[in-house]
């Protein structure tokens, strides 16, 4: 679908009123699914590693990501240390999981958005933004007021507590979360998430209902919508069939992103099952998935050199 819009942000009545909502939910915390009840307000660590300052790792321009996402002149990406999970094959874990960073307040964070902005950036695309939501939008605010006009990419790990993000609707113009499993056995197993599929699956329902299927503004870059990101795990541990029988049954128009450059990292060289890098024929399998569920509107990320 194609069509010019400003983003949503921008015609949002009243982003401090959701920001304080936002920040109440600091103390005790329950921005994540973990609801771990630390009072980050003060400064006080949750289980995500992280108080009550944002923290970034870089904010640059990225070029790796979907094509209509990074387009030719890059993706305004900032990386936000910590993050509630604990996947043992996370191949950003010096960030994630030692929160390399440095903390910044949130006017310097929109600072960053601007900055960003000045460089060309197609967008502004916030990477493990989870727990430090109610942050963020404060910054939009604040950067709003000083001319932030492009869109906002909610680049999340899809393990997400719906109440926080029925907030967000009206601020975000393009969600790319991911959905990593297709049952809880391997989502407490290798990334310490209980209640993994019901509460991925809640939050893909509201990321939809909030923006759709992908919308693309005349220049071919994307201007909101959902895209999902699901990374093929060895042997079958994604369990890629269950996830994208799901997507097909909220919708077949939903932007999907398989990727199948999984390599072991963290604690996954170490783990019976996580060890090797995956086999081409499982990549091909997950292709022929897509088919079997009518997914057509994605694109397929491999490297030959790796599979």
């Amino acid at each position: 679908m194609i069509a010019t819009a400003y983003p949503s942000y921008l015609k949002h009545r009243n982003l401090e009123e959701v920001s304080l909502l936002l920040k109440k939910k600091l103390s005790p915390c329950e921005v994540c699914p973990f609801r771990c009840g630390a009072d980050r307000s003060t400064g006080l660590f949750g289980r995500c590693r992280s108080g009550y300052l944002p923290k970034i790792a870089s904010a640059t321009l990225h070029f790796g990501e979907e094509p209509p996402i990074s387009g030719e002149r890059g993706s305004g990406t900032i990386f936000f240390s910590g993050c509630p999970l604990r996947c043992a094959f996370c191949q950003n874990y010096p960030i994630s999981q030692y929160c390399n960073g440095k903390e910044i307040s949130e006017e310097e964070l929109a600072s960053e958005m601007l900055e960003l902005q000045r460089r060309g950036a197609h967008n502004i695309n916030l990477v493990t933004p989870t727990h430090f939501i109610p942050q963020i939008v404060s910054a939009i605010k604040i950067a709003a007021e000083r001319g932030l006009h492009i869109p906002i990419v909610y680049n999340s790990s899809g393990y997400e507590n719906v109440e926080i993000l029925k907030l967000l609707k009206g601020i975000i113009d393009i969600y790319l979360p991911d959905m990593k499993y297709g049952d809880d056995e391997s989502a407490l197993r290798y990334s310490g998430a209980p209640d993994y599929t019901a509460i991925n699956r809640a939050a893909i329902r509201e990321m939809f209902r909030q923006v759709g299927e992908p919308v693309f503004g005349e220049d071919g870059m994307m201007i909101k919508g959902l895209v999902i990101r699901h990374l093929v795990l060895p042997y079958g541990i994604s369990g890629t069939e269950k996830v994208l029988r799901f997507i097909a049954s909220l919708s077949r128009g939903i932007g999907i992103s398989l990727m199948g450059q999984y390599f072991p990292a963290h604690r996954a060289l170490s783990i019976p099952g996580l060890m090797r890098k995956i086999t081409l024929q499982e990549y091909e399998t997950a292709l022929k998935l897509l088919d079997k569920y009518g997914l057509e509107n994605g694109w397929i990320q491999y490297d030959n050199d790796s599979l």
